[in-house]
């Protein structure tokens, strides 16, 4: 058994639907952002949302770029003449994130699991691609934060999978050793990918948000019908569950 596992978050603990490009999220945003003092049409704040998000990223000037969204949508209020406070803009993104999400839920067997692997004493880690103020909240509404020994949010270090900075930040501030740890995500160019760069071991699991391409990285494991049993079959190196029982390619 490894002695750290590192999750990715969306598509892999937590499913998830968001829509962004509901005209309803945007006149909604609009009808808030002028109640407090800054006027916008709704496609006027899409449009400006959107624009000061690739304004950031090209600030932040690196190909894994992750800009933090609270500060886009404390923007938007300067943008305006109007002031914003931290608290205001950190309501504002949960504010969207809650408009704009269809619904969240965790995956079948996935609280099995981290609970196995905190009671065997092993290390349990996040490493997500996202937004701080979108997904903090959400996995504290699923009630999955004192699972992990220590969370990181792309948004948070300006960088994203599968850059080597974002995995070595963790390794580093938790005191990681490559050879005992294994990454466990449904995107292979992020989680994989990154993961062998970093010289983890690593398991793909397929899931229906997962990137339709797939097959290009080689995953130490996989499991490609999103069953999280089989996750767990294989993490904690189950009895009876080997390579040839599970259809699986190591």
């Amino acid at each position: 058994m490894y002695e750290n596992y590192i999750f990715d978050f969306y598509g892999t603990l937590a499913d998830i639907r968001t829509n962004e490009d509901s005209p309803y999220l945007w006149e909604k945003m609009s009808q808030i952002y002028s109640a407090l003092g800054a006027a916008y049409e709704p496609e006027e704040l899409r449009r400006e949302f959107r624009s000061l998000e690739e304004q950031e990223k090209g600030r932040l000037g690196m190909e894994d770029a992750e800009p933090d969204l609270t500060k886009v949508f404390s923007m938007l209020y300067e943008r305006k003449g109007t002031c914003c406070e931290a608290l205001q803009a950190k309501m504002t993104a949960v504010t969207f994130r809650a408009l704009s999400r269809e619904y969240i839920r965790v995956y079948d067997g996935v609280e099995d699991l981290l609970g196995e692997l905190r009671r065997r004493g092993k290390g349990v880690y996040l490493l997500s691609n996202a937004q701080r103020d979108f997904t903090r909240p959400e996995i504290g509404m699923l009630g999955l934060t004192d699972y992990f020994d220590g969370i990181f949010i792309s948004s948070e270090q300006n960088c994203k999978k599968p850059s080597p900075v974002f995995f070595q930040r963790l390794l580093e501030r938790f005191g990681l050793r490559p050879a005992e740890c294994i990454m466990i995500g449904n995107d292979e160019s992020a989680d994989i990918a990154g993961a062998k760069q970093a010289g983890m071991d690593s398991l793909y699991i397929h899931t229906a948000i997962s990137p339709k391409e797939f097959g290009k990285v080689e995953a130490t494991f996989r499991v490609m019908d999103g069953d999280f049993r089989k996750v767990k079959a294989l993490l904690l190196e189950e009895p009876g569950c080997g390579e040839a029982d599970m259809g699986l390619g190591k």
